[in-house]
């Protein structure tokens, strides 16, 4: 059975939930021991003899955390055009158009297809009906193959354009975490400064006292800029994943239109 009209909640549901686990996968870093490389290069938590309090941004407020739920947030986002990419497969297999070496359609052979494609009860982002629904009624209204298959064209450039916008914002959050891993490496280094200029360098025992909490947040501060490398790049590989899934399906789709429709139009 044809998948179900448009959801706009399913969006909503989708960043939630990719936000709450992005919460409970922070919250995890609790549970890691204190100080240990684990804790310092993924949550941002103190190295060894450095108080958690002890820096500008104190776990659990570290960078690391707001960028954990940021790339979360992608994640959720690259489920949701994977969903959508699925969706948009469903019509594929359903047949909507003669598909036999011989049949040829004319203006009056289109309205029941039109019908069925109408009726179907597919989302209405799927790239095919659509396709289909705006080509017969382009025939049925001027008779012209050649304007059919320009109106096709047409259609098939806007779908290109409209997978590429339904990528902004998850470029967008591409970009920033980066952003926020070089904002924590400063934010880093400014407060190792902080701490060192605040002690007393003749006295010995300040300067033993203070070195755990200045060498912290050093490491913390490079090892942000890394996390965030890394996970910037494995959100872009799975932009890349996901986007290539949407353009295959729409190009399956114009290539079904123009095999089993274009090329079977016959007036006389």
């Amino acid at each position: 059975m044809a998948a179900g009209r448009g959801r706009p909640g399913l969006r909503v549901v989708a960043v939630a939930a990719s936000l709450i686990v992005g919460l409970l996968f922070v919250g995890a870093g609790w549970f890691l021991p204190e100080g240990s490389r684990a804790a310092v290069i993924l949550f941002g938590a103190a190295q060894a003899g450095a108080e958690r309090g002890a820096t500008l941004l104190p776990y659990p407020f570290s960078m690391q955390n707001f960028m954990w739920i940021v790339t979360f947030w992608g994640f959720g986002e690259i489920w949701l055009r994977i969903h959508r990419s699925r969706q948009d497969r469903v019509p594929l297999a359903d047949r909507l158009l003669p598909e036999d070496a011989e049949t040829m359609l004319r203006a009056s052979d289109l309205g029941p297809i039109y019908q069925r494609v109408q009726q179907g009860g597919y989302e209405d982002t799927a790239f095919l009906p659509r396709l289909i629904r705006r080509t017969i009624l382009q025939f049925q209204s001027s008779r012209s193959i050649d304007q059919a298959n320009s109106l096709l064209n047409s259609t098939l450039e806007l779908c290109q354009h409209e997978i590429d916008l339904r990528y902004n914002l998850l470029r967008y959050l591409i970009w920033l975490i980066p952003t926020l891993g070089f904002l924590g490496t400063v934010i880093g280094i400014a407060d190792a400064l902080l701490v060192a200029g605040s002690v007393d360098f003749a006295n010995q025992e300040a300067m033993t006292k203070m070195m755990p909490t200045m060498t912290g947040s050093l490491g913390v501060a490079f090892y942000t800029t890394l996390l965030a490398l890394l996970q910037s790049a494995l959100l872009l590989a799975s932009l890349q994943f996901a986007q290539a899934r949407e353009e295959r399906t729409l190009n399956r789709a114009g290539q079904y239109c123009l095999d089993n429709l274009i090329n079977r139009l016959y007036d006389k």
